[in-house]
């Protein structure tokens, strides 16, 4: 059963990207975020993601990564259709356990259409569930719930910082077309409490961890492949986001970034001052597909070496959202000193990205 929703999901995700992007909103500068309200989702769009990812530790020390994302899609398929059997939104959930002890990624995921219960993704503030997995702003905190086949999360991530306004104010661009863009913001280092079971083993851990939430109808151009981006909470409280989106040759087409000082003052990039240089590749035992897990990357006059907690952090979400990924934990080093820990994530390695 779960197999067949899961297909059913990737049909209708494949379908989305046949409705021309002028029948959904357009993303336009000028717009002004506003929370909680924003923090919520956006039915009207084509696309949606709210990304958690972080490092833990238990109370041995040893260190973890985690990966908690959900995606709402509106596929206008069947808005005309009266039925409440009409799937007029999608909502997908990844979720991934970096375990270095057992040298693997624990990884799983779900799909389902809204209403009867089975799933949400609510407006005004952070509320979006499918089943027993949620994403929930509660009292300022969100929250986590992740009953996956081999592991359970019960986290709780608290807000020490202000929200970080992605691009100009929360407009990001993604490519030379100025429809190219989404709505984006970041919550950087927050601070991470709960307990994560493995194998139904619990351990308490504490750690931090970054929230992404976007928002878009076009955010890839016709001759994007897909992209690279970091997320990285500094060791000295400072945050920094860059990614670049490829084409299908694999050269940048676009880029951009933004560094939060430990003081507060913050710094946008314009493409021309991202660069991400590959050091080194890994390919996947089980699809073969090669990525460059661990990276140069250049913001400005800052240079950072990214290297992974560890090669094997590949999520096949091909029965899901039809794709394959590496999303994994990694170290930022600067002059041969660990200065922040965060994530990468790599698309269209596999197959160009469609969304």
């Amino acid at each position: 059963m779960r197999r067949r929703r899961f297909l059913a999901g990737s049909v209708l995700l494949l379908a989305a990207g046949a409705v021309a992007a002028d029948e959904y909103p357009r993303v336009l500068p000028g717009y002004l975020l506003q929370f909680p309200k924003d923090a919520g989702a956006h039915p009207a769009f084509r696309s949606e993601w709210w990304y958690i990812t972080g490092w833990v530790q238990d109370a041995r020390g040893s260190n973890f990564g985690i990966q908690v994302t959900f995606f709402r899609n509106r596929p206008r398929v069947a808005e005309t259709n009266a039925s409440a059997f009409a799937p007029r939104q999608i909502v997908f959930a990844h979720a991934a356990f970096a375990d270095v002890r057992h040298g693997k990624l624990r990884h799983d995921q779900r799909a389902a259409r809204t209403g009867f219960g089975l799933a949400e993704a609510r407006e005004e503030t952070a509320d979006v569930w499918i089943g027993d997995w949620s994403l929930k702003l509660i009292d300022d905190r969100y929250v986590a719930k992740i009953a996956a086949r081999d592991f359970e999360f019960d986290l709780r991530f608290s807000p020490r910082q202000p929200v970080l306004l992605q691009g100009d104010q929360g407009f990001s661009r993604k490519g030379g077309a100025l429809a190219n863009a989404s709505y984006y913001y970041s919550h950087p280092q927050l601070a991470v409490s709960g307990s994560v079971a493995v194998d139904g083993n619990g351990a308490t851990v504490t750690g931090v961890a970054w929230l992404d939430h976007e928002w878009s109808s076009e955010a890839l151009a016709a001759d994007a492949s897909g992209w690279d981006w970091i997320g990285i909470n500094l060791n000295d409280g400072g945050a920094l986001m860059a990614f670049r989106m490829r084409d299908h040759s694999g050269s940048a087409l676009w880029a951009g970034g933004a560094l939060r000082e430990a003081s507060g003052a913050t710094r946008s990039f314009e493409p021309n001052e991202i660069r991400f240089s590959e050091r080194r590749r890994w390919r996947s035992p089980r699809t073969g597909v090669e990525y460059p897990v661990a990276m140069l990357v250049n913001v400005s006059d800052i240079e950072y070496t990214l290297e992974p907690l560890m090669d094997d952090q590949e999520l096949d979400t091909r029965a899901n959202t039809g794709t394959i990924y590496w999303e994994g934990a990694v170290r930022a080093i600067r002059a041969g000193q660990e200065v922040g820990r965060g994530y990468l994530e790599l698309t269209g390695y596999w197959k160009p990205l469609k969304l």
